[in-house]
C-alpha cells in the first residue's frame, strides 16, 4: 500500500499546491481552473460509513435520501464525508485504515488531488465505537469550569485528529428557553454567559488540536414553540440579540470557531438557512466571521419540504447560498444536480458559488489538504504495517486511562448536591436498598448522542466498546462492608407499577434507600431525553414519582439520585427526600462520581446549569425572567423555581464578608472594582462558587430581573480565607435598545454576589455615569476575577 498520496511536485507546480504562497491566491488560481461541475462537488459531502476489515468506506443509505454512486461522483471531487467512524461500530484502527484509503481515492480520482474534509459528531466525545463517552454538554455547564471543559475538548480533538478527522460538528451554544424540549441534555444551560464561556473553552479546546469546530444551532432552535423539535422559534429581535446571539458572538471572536452550523427553525417566517442577513448580513460582514457555514442535515432540502420557501431543488440550493450556507450536509441533494442546472438556466450565478467554494478551499488549504506533501496516513498509523488489517486491529486506544481520568474529574465536578438534611455523607451504612430504574443500568449516564445510544443500538450484536458500571456496581465498590439490596420498582416510561412493592420491602429492610431516578436517552422518541424526544411535561417520566413518594412514605430515609438529560419537578421530594443528588448524563465514570458523593470520597462541588421547577407545568420559564414572569397576585401559576439556577451545595459551609467597592460611580466606558472575602467555615474542604448577577432597576426596554455577567470557583481548606477582587467593566451592562442597537445606558445598577440565582450573599449598588454608549461584538465580555490570600484572623 503507498502511503502517501501527493500532488506532483515539478518547477512548473501549480500556484495552488505551494503552501508558501498566500492562502487567498492559491484558492483564486484552483478556482480559476475548475469547471462548474468540479467547483460544485466541493461543496457538499456524502454520507459514509468506515469498512469493519479496512476496506474503501461504503455510502451510507439514509432512509431521506438516495442512494449515492461514488463512482460517478468522486472525478469531479468531494467537499466532506459525513461521519466514517460514527455510522456503524468500527475497530478504530480499522476505521483510520479504511479512512485513509477512502482519501487517497478521492483525491486520486480528481484533476486537482484534494481529498475531502471528514467530519464527525463531538458532543460528548468523538462518536465513535470504543471511544471515551464524557459527561454531556449540561454537565459542563454543572461545573462552572472552562479550563476544565477546554481540557476535555482537546483531549477529544486529539483523538479525532489521530485517526484522519478534520471537523467537528460541536459545540451547542443554544439557550435552553423551555426545558421540555428534548435537546436540553445537549445544551451547556439556560444563561447565555454560561453557555458563551464553557462553549468558548469547548471551542479552544477543540481548535488547539486542530479540529475545526463547529458551532451550533444558529439561532434560534432552542426557542421553539412549547419545546418541540424542530418547530417555528417565535421571538423578538431583542431576545435573539440579547440571549440567544452571544454565545456565538464570543465563541467567533475568543473562540476562533472555524465554522457555523445553521439552524433547521424560522423566526417570524425566514428559516435560517435562508436568513441573508443572519448568515452573511451579521455572521460575515459585522461579526467578521471567515470560516464555513455548513448545512444542520438535510437543512436545505427542508427550505422545499418542510418550509416552503422553495419550489424545487434547485430553488433550495441558490436560497441556500444565497443566504450565505457553504455546503450541503450530511449527503448531496440539492447541491448536485439540480445546482448545476439553476447555473446554466440563470437562476443561481455561478458567483455565488465561487463565494462559497472560496470558504471551502480556503479551509482545505488551511488544513495542509492542498499542499503537495499531503498524506492520507493518519498519526495513528504513522509507521504501521498498512497491508495487514488483522495485525492493526485493536491498536488505536480511544478510551485510554487518560481519557478516564478526565471524564471522571468533570463528572465529579458537575455533581450537583440539591438537598441534605445531614443524612450524606453516608457512614458506613450496613443495609442500602438500591431502588429505581436507573440503578443498575449501564447506558444510564450516557446522552443521545454517545455512541452507543446514537448508533450502538441499531447494532445490538455488537459489544458497547466502552466499560460502563452501573451504580450497583460503584456502590458496591464504595461501600465493600454494606449489604446492598436492588430492586428495579418501575421502568423509566412504562408506567409499571408492578415492582414497587418489592421496592418498598426492600427499602423497610435498609438504613438507607437510594433511589435512581431520571431518563433514558435516545433518538426521535426512543427514549425520554435526546433528540426529538420532547416532553409533554417536567414530571419524571412514566410512574417514577408514584415510586418515589411511594418510597418516601416506607419511614427510611431516602436519597433521590437522578440520572437526566433535563431537570424534572420532584414533587414531595423537594421537601421530604433525605437529599437529592442531580447528574446530567455523566459519562463513563459517571456512577463511580455519583458513588463518591454519596460517600463523601469527593465533595459535591457541582452547580445548576438549569433550574429545577417546582411543579411540572409552570414552562417555559428560566431564571432570567422580566418582572412580569415572576409570582404576582394575579395568576394562579407560580414560576418560582424549587432549585434556581446556579443553586449547588457541598459538605461544609461558607461566609461571605467584607465587600468593599472601589468607587460607586463610573463612566458607561469605565468598570467597578469590587472586592469580598469567602471563607470556609466548616470542617473539610470544599468549592464555593462566587457568581455575580447584574440587576438594573430602571432601563429603557424591559430587562430581566438579573442575569448572570461573571463567576469563578473557590476551592478552600477548612479555615482558608480568599479575598476575591472582580472587575466589572460597563460593558456587560449593555442590552439592545430600543433603535436595535446594544447599548451601555447610565443609571444605577446592583452587582449582586451571589451564591445562585436565589441566594445573594452581597450586593453593591453603583451608578454609570455621563452618556449613553453605544457597543457591538467587540465589546468586553467578561468580569475578571482574581485571588489572594484573605488577612488570617
Amino acid at each position: 500500500m503507498t502511503a502517501n498520496v501527493a500532488v506532483e511536485t515539478t518547477p512548473e507546480a501549480p500556484l495552488w499546491n505551494d503552501p508558501a504562497q498566500p492562502v487567498a491566491a492559491r484558492v483564486d488560481a484552483l478556482i480559476g481552473a475548475m469547471t462548474l461541475q468540479e467547483k460544485i462537488a466541493q461543496l457538499y459531502g456524502v454520507w459514509v460509513g468506515a469498512s469493519d476489515n479496512g476496506g474503501e468506506v461504503a455510502p451510507h443509505q439514509h432512509d431521506m435520501e438516495e442512494a449515492v454512486d461514488l463512482d460517478a461522483l468522486l472525478p469531479d471531487g468531494l467537499g466532506q464525508l459525513t461521519r466514517p467512524f460514527g455510522t456503524a461500530p468500527v475497530d478504530p484502527a480499522l476505521g483510520a485504515l479504511s479512512l485513509m484509503r477512502t482519501q487517497a481515492r478521492i483525491a486520486s480520482a480528481n484533476r486537482f488531488g484534494i481529498p475531502a474534509v471528514a467530519h464527525e459528531e463531538c458532543l460528548a466525545g468523538f462518536a465513535a465505537w470504543g471511544a471515551t463517552a464524557y459527561p454531556v454538554p449540561l454537565s459542563w455547564g454543572a461545573t462552572f469550569d472552562p479550563e476544565l471543559v477546554r481540557r476535555m475538548a482537546a483531549a477529544i480533538g486529539a483523538d479525532m485528529r489521530s485517526v484522519g478527522v478534520h471537523q467537528g460538528l460541536a459545540p451547542v451554544l443554544d439557550v435552553v428557553r423551555d426545558a421540555r424540549w428534548g435537546r436540553v441534555e445537549e445544551t451547556i444551560g439556560e444563561d447565555p454567559y454560561l453557555v458563551g464561556t464553557i462553549g468558548t473553552a469547548y471551542v479552544q479546546g477543540l481548535e488547539s488540536a486542530g479540529i475545526v469546530a463547529t458551532l451550533k444551532h444558529f439561532v434560534g432552535y432552542s426557542a421553539s414553540r412549547a419545546g418541540r423539535n424542530l418547530a417555528p422559534a417565535p421571538m423578538g429581535a431583542r431576545e435573539r440579540a440579547d440571549v440567544l446571539l452571544p454565545p456565538f458572538e464570543m465563541a467567533v471572536r475568543e473562540g476562533g470557531a472555524r465554522s457555523v452550523m445553521h439552524a433547521y427553525n424560522d423566526i417570524d417566517g425566514v428559516p435560517a438557512a435562508a436568513d441573508e442577513t443572519l448568515l452573511t448580513g451579521l455572521l460575515r460582514d459585522t461579526w467578521g466571521f471567515e470560516g464555513t457555514v455548513v448545512a444542520d442535515y438535510f437543512g436545505i432540502a427542508f427550505l422545499k419540504t418542510l418550509h416552503g420557501v422553495a419550489g424545487d431543488w434547485a430553488g433550495a440550493a441558490g436560497t441556500a447560498l444565497t443566504a450565505g450556507v457553504d455546503i450541503e450536509l450530511p449527503t448531496v441533494k440539492t447541491f448536485g444536480a439540480p445546482l448545476a442546472e439553476a447555473v446554466a438556466e440563470g437562476r443561481v450565478p455561478e458567483a455565488v458559488i465561487d463565494r462559497a467554494l472560496r470558504r471551502v478551499l480556503g479551509q482545505k488549504a488551511m488544513l495542509g489538504l492542498l499542499d503537495p506533501d499531503w498524506s492520507p496516513v493518519p498519526p495513528a498509523l504513522d509507521g504501521a504495517d498498512l497491508d495487514d488489517p488483522d495485525a492493526l486491529r485493536g491498536t488505536v486506544d480511544l478510551d485510554r486511562p487518560g481519557n478516564r481520568e478526565l471524564a471522571r474529574e468533570i463528572a465529579e465536578r458537575a455533581v450537583v448536591l440539591l438537598t441534605n438534611d445531614g443524612t450524606l455523607p453516608l457512614t458506613r451504612p450496613r443495609r442500602i436498598a438500591l431502588v429505581g430504574p436507573n440503578a443498575d443500568e449501564p447506558t444510564a449516564v450516557l446522552g443521545c448522542y454517545s455512541f452507543p445510544l446514537h448508533v450502538g443500538v441499531h447494532h445490538p450484536g455488537t459489544p458497547v466498546g466502552i466499560d460502563l458500571p452501573t451504580l450497583r456496581d460503584t456502590l458496591a465498590a464504595e461501600f465493600p462492608d454494606a449489604e446492598i439490596t436492588v430492586a428495579r420498582g418501575t421502568g423509566v416510561d412504562d408506567g409499571d407499577t408492578a415492582g414497587i412493592a418489592d421496592a418498598v420491602a426492600a427499602a423497610r429492610d435498609a438504613d438507607v434507600v437510594v433511589a435512581v431516578l431520571g431518563d433514558r436517552a435516545g433518538l426521535f422518541g426512543r427514549g425520554t431525553s435526546g433528540e426529538g424526544c420532547d416532553a409533554e411535561s417536567l414530571a419524571l417520566p412514566g410512574a417514577q414519582q408514584h415510586l418515589l413518594d411511594t418510597l418516601l412514605d416506607s419511614g427510611r430515609p431516602v436519597v433521590t439520585v437522578l440520572l437526566s438529560g433535563r431537570p424534572y419537578a420532584l414533587g414531595r421530594a423537594v421537601t421530604e427526600s433525605a437529599a437529592i443528588v442531580q447528574s446530567f448524563f455523566p459519562g463513563v465514570a459517571g456512577t463511580g462520581a455519583i458513588a463518591g458523593v454519596l460517600s463523601g470520597r469527593t465533595a459535591p462541588s457541582g452547580r445548576l446549569p438549569v433550574s429545577v421547577p417546582s411543579g411540572p407545568g409552570a414552562q417555559p420559564t428560566t431564571y432570567l425572567g422580566a418582572r412580569l414572569a415572576q409570582l404576582s397576585e394575579v395568576s394562579n401559576i407560580d414560576p418560582t423555581p424549587a432549585f434556581g439556577f446556579g443553586h449547588g451545595l457541598t459538605y461544609t459551609t461558607f461566609a461571605w464578608s467584607d465587600l468593599a467597592v472601589d468607587a460607586e460611580e463610573a463612566a458607561t466606558d469605565g468598570e467597578f472594582g469590587l472586592a469580598l472575602t469567602v471563607r470556609n467555615t466548616g470542617d473539610r474542604a470544599g468549592t464555593e462558587v462566587v457568581q455575580l448577577y447584574l440587576h438594573d432597576p430602571v432601563a429603557s426596554v424591559v430587562q430581566p430581573v438579573q442575569r448572570l455577567v461573571g463567576y469563578t470557583r473557590v476551592p478552600l481548606e477548612p479555615g482558608e480565607a480568599r479575598r476575591i477582587r472582580v472587575a466589572v467593566p460597563a460593558d456587560v451592562a449593555s442590552f439592545t435598545g430600543r433603535d436595535g442597537h446594544r447599548i451601555v445606558e447610565p443609571g444605577r445598577l446592583e452587582l449582586r454576589l451571589a451564591a445562585s440565582s436565589t441566594d445573594t450573599r452581597l450586593t453593591a449598588t453603583v451608578t454609570l455615569t455621563g452618556p449613553e454608549r453605544r457597543v457591538d461584538h467587540t465589546r468586553r465580555f467578561h468580569a475578571a476575577f482574581t485571588e489572594e490570600p484573605a488577612p488570617q484572623g
